[in-house]
């Protein structure tokens, strides 16, 4: 009896064991679910595509390579329009553009190696300003990974503390909910980039991989029967069950939201305050607060301004100021420009943003984790009827009027050589299209522009954000005009950081995208050159030269001029007539040579 239980045991314990091999080996899965047959032309890539369209992707952006070109083909053919550019970066930038001004995951698709490695700054640029962003990296196939593969290395290490998720897809069957993940968690709590890599062989048809898979010459005896038998069923598990009907409809997203207690209290703190403030911060734009292609349009919140140096005011405990989506980083003095007896109203999606430096210059009376738009909106309907003095907000408009004239008499001072910068930027601000984007790149040029020229609405000015990027021109500008192609779209150019995109005038000439590019050429890194040459002594590595940046654009089938002092009466018909070449289809540079003036960051009243 003994010895039968034993058996017993025996062939029950051997039995588990080889279902649980058969099951590691993907034996079972394959009973039932068939293999794509050996000439079917189907791919992975239309798993991608599928998944894309269904959730309102409109654009990928793209430089192409081998790894990814079943995606970008399979995308093209169910309409999805595939922009290709002359940098990775400029992709990833374009993608990040697209998500800010359409409400929608942007996506950038990159091949292996190089390819990927080329859009680091570009994902962390779109982290830290948390765009929702999907890249698509190419890999190497699946057995040769680590192998010394051709552009083969660990891409997950290298972008898992860059994006909310990274995934390495391992069969053809878990492309559409790997993919459907990733843009959900794009978009819910924080939203951020998320990446997912594709092996090669789950890409390409079977017949094709099936040909990569056979050994010319394997090992003589059961050897080569075992690694023959692994590798054809290795092919089997990628491709088992692969166009099975599957669900491409988009996840739900999750997006945290302010309690009715917290809103409420927040409504009762406004409502007794004499000078309310708020300093807005890009979180109000997200979605899924209203106003149409992911523009959110607040109604006026009554009585309510946006001064910086509120320390400044005097406001004590009559002042309350809302922080919505806005981080007391740099940007804010760390929160040292709040004024400490004020009371403060801090939302955010992100609980480490919210709180950013709280312990150290500044203290929220009311911390809400949650979305900025909603809260704003939910807190203007209970304040409906409500008004604050008269008083404060015209003060801090005669304020701004007063500062405004004093930016004006720096643009009307003499420069010992070429245009002033100041007057330049004036010029084009009173010129520029009603529903135009500025996109700024660059450091001391960009700088002036961010105080002369006036955002026309709400996602009208792009930068990079906190992570001060240079060379975010091409892509956002590229972005933007696919996104609002009525809109004119300004490029506000330093010529330091024109060099990063200044190629992209090929892709905006190829893909039809006329955008307008003012360069403010000094041929110099102004921006460095300013502390570096009092501090240090020296300007080495500052000094460009002045460039024929507008020849360049030539070349690449846009329309350059080169505007110096000499053309300073001549000035508004050039900018009108780079606007009538851009309604007429065609991309414009103009290269503006800038004098010095006595400006220096800060010393312009702000």
């Amino acid at each position: 009896m003994e010895i039968a239980t034993a058996l017993g045991c025996f062939v029950g314990f051997a039995f588990g064991g080889l279902v649980f091999v058969a099951y590691k080996l993907g034996l079972l899965y394959q009973l039932f679910h068939k293999v794509s047959p050996f000439g079917s032309p189907r791919h992975g890539g239309e798993s991608v595509a599928e998944v894309l369209r269904a959730h309102g992707v409109k654009f990928v952006f793209t430089l192409v390579g081998g790894h990814i070109s079943p995606i970008l083909v399979a995308c093209e053919k169910l309409g999805i329009r595939i922009v290709d550019t002359r940098h990775e970066a400029t992709a990833v930038f374009a993608a990040d553009a697209v998500a800010r001004l359409s409400g929608t995951v942007g996506v950038a698709a990159v091949t292996a190696g190089p390819g990927l490695t080329n859009t680091v700054t570009a994902v962390k640029n779109a982290q830290m300003a948390e765009s929702p962003l999907l890249l698509l990296g190419g890999a190497a196939a699946t057995l040769l990974q680590g192998r010394g593969a051709l552009q083969d290395i660990d891409q997950m290490s290298l972008f898992k503390p860059l994006c909310k998720f990274c995934a390495s897809v391992r069969s053809v069957k878990d492309i559409a909910i790997t993919v459907r993940k990733a843009l959900a968690i794009a978009q819910s709590g924080t939203p951020g980039p998320v990446f997912i890599e594709f092996p090669i062989d789950t890409l390409y048809p079977f017949h094709l991989v099936s040909k990569e898979f056979g050994v010319k010459n394997p090992p003589k005896g059961i050897m080569g029967k075992v690694v023959t038998w692994y590798l054809h069923n290795h092919l089997k598990n990628l491709f088992a069950g692969a166009w099975e009907t599957r669900d491409v409809s988009p996840l739900p997203v999750h997006i945290p939201q302010a309690t009715d207690n917290q809103v409420q209290k927040c409504i009762e703190l406004v409502s007794r305050a004499k000078k309310p403030v708020i300093l807005l911060g890009s979180q109000a734009t997200l979605p899924p607060t209203p106003g149409g292609s992911g523009v959110s349009r607040y109604p006026l919140l009554p009585g309510w301004n946006v001064p910086w140096h509120t320390e400044q005011e005097g406001c004590g405990l009559t002042m309350v100021v809302c922080v919505p989506g806005t981080v007391c980083d740099f940007r804010l003095s760390y929160g040292r420009v709040l004024n400490r007896r004020s009371r403060i109203i801090a939302v955010n999606r992100d609980k480490t943003q919210l709180l950013k430096n709280s312990d150290m210059f500044w203290k929220p009376t009311v911390a809400i984790q949650g979305d900025a738009g909603s809260f704003l909106l939910r807190l203007s309907k209970g304040l409906k009827g409500h008004t604050c003095p008269e008083d404060w907000p015209q003060s801090l408009k005669a304020g701004d009027v007063t500062k405004e004239k004093a930016n004006r008499g720096k643009a009307d001072e003499k420069t010992d050589r070429h245009l002033n910068p100041l007057s330049v930027l004036h010029r084009v601000d009173e010129l520029m299209a009603d529903d135009s984007i500025i996109v700024a790149d660059g450091g001391d040029f960009v700088g002036s522009a961010a105080y002369i020229m006036r955002p026309r609405g709400p996602l009208r000015w792009l930068d990079p954000g906190a992570f001060g990027t240079l060379g975010v021109g091409g892509g956002f500008a590229l972005g933007a005009k696919l996104c609002r192609p009525e809109s004119e779209v300004w490029i506000i150019y330093g010529d330091g950081s024109l060099g990063y995109s200044v190629a992209e005038f090929d892709t905006f000439t190829r893909h039809k995208t006329p955008v307008i590019a003012l360069v403010g050429n000094d041929a110099c890194w102004s921006q460095i050159a300013r502390e570096q040459v009092p501090i240090l002594g020296s300007n080495v590595a500052c000094g460009l030269a002045f460039t024929d940046y507008h020849i360049v654009a030539d070349g690449y089938g846009g329309k350059g001029t080169l505007i110096g002092r000499e053309d300073e009466d001549k000035l508004d018909g050039i900018i009108k007539e780079a606007q009538k070449e851009t309604r007429q289809g065609r991309a414009t540079l103009l290269n503006v040579l800038i004098g010095k003036t006595n400006f220096r960051e800060g010393s312009i009243s702000v």
